[in-house]
């Protein structure tokens, strides 16, 4: 079992908070509004009514003993830059903050973060980027640099073996799984020798810039 702290309950730490508790997770929801507080309390291992800006009060919950701390706190920048700060003194591994545009991100970064969350851009460049390409199933940005996508195969890639194709040599990418619908089965790292069905989704992971090449053949 993991342990992870949620500071602020809006939609998003809502959510987050509710699906690490659901997964089996040990979560401490904390947020200023009462209400948000009740709201969450059937979801999280223990839900408290705090202002985080308050340090010594951050300190009495033993954070640097969390897995990792996810930071939420809405529209307001200073509030999450004071508590991200404040985590970092405090020696928390792991602190993930949402941020609203890259001036914010990069104040986040200096003061502590270790990861940035941007929800609504990463949810609507994975839409878009599935409606404009029909054989993208879904696109996960991993990095600035990585992203992972799921694809049904072009035709020239359906039965022809993955040795044969050597999309690392053509395109520098891998296919790190293959989700077979009939028998439906997960094949993950397939071998050299996997033929490539039509009714396989495949799993690819590679550079941003490289994944668009392979994009052409969709």
């Amino acid at each position: 079992m993991k342990k992870f702290t949620v500071i602020g309950l809006g939609n998003f730490g809502f959510h987050a908070a509710k699906a690490l508790f659901e997964d089996g997770n040990e979560v401490i929801a904390i947020d200023t509004d009462r209400v948000k507080v009740q709201a969450i309390d059937p979801y999280a291992t223990e839900a408290i009514v705090l202002n985080a800006i308050d340090k010594d009060a951050l300190q009495s919950l033993g954070l640097d003993e969390m897995d990792a701390v996810i930071v939420s706190t809405g529209t307001r920048i200073s509030v999450s830059v004071m508590i991200c700060l404040y985590l970092h003194e405090l020696k928390v591994k792991r602190i993930l903050v949402k941020a609203l545009d890259k001036d914010h991100e990069k104040i986040l970064l200096r003061v502590g973060a270790t990861e940035i969350i941007h929800p609504e851009r990463d949810m609507a460049i994975r839409i878009s980027r599935s409606l404009s390409q029909s054989n993208m199933l879904d696109f996960i940005p991993i990095s600035a640099e990585f992203n992972l996508v799921q694809i049904e195969p072009p035709s020239v890639f359906v039965d022809r073996s993955l040795k044969d194709l050597n999309l690392r040599a053509a395109y520098s990418v891998n296919i790190i799984a293959v989700k077979k619908t009939s028998p439906e089965t997960f094949v993950l790292v397939p071998p050299a020798n996997y033929v490539i069905r039509n009714s396989d989704i495949l799993v690819i992971l590679g550079k941003s810039d490289d994944i668009k090449k392979l994009e052409v053949l969709l």
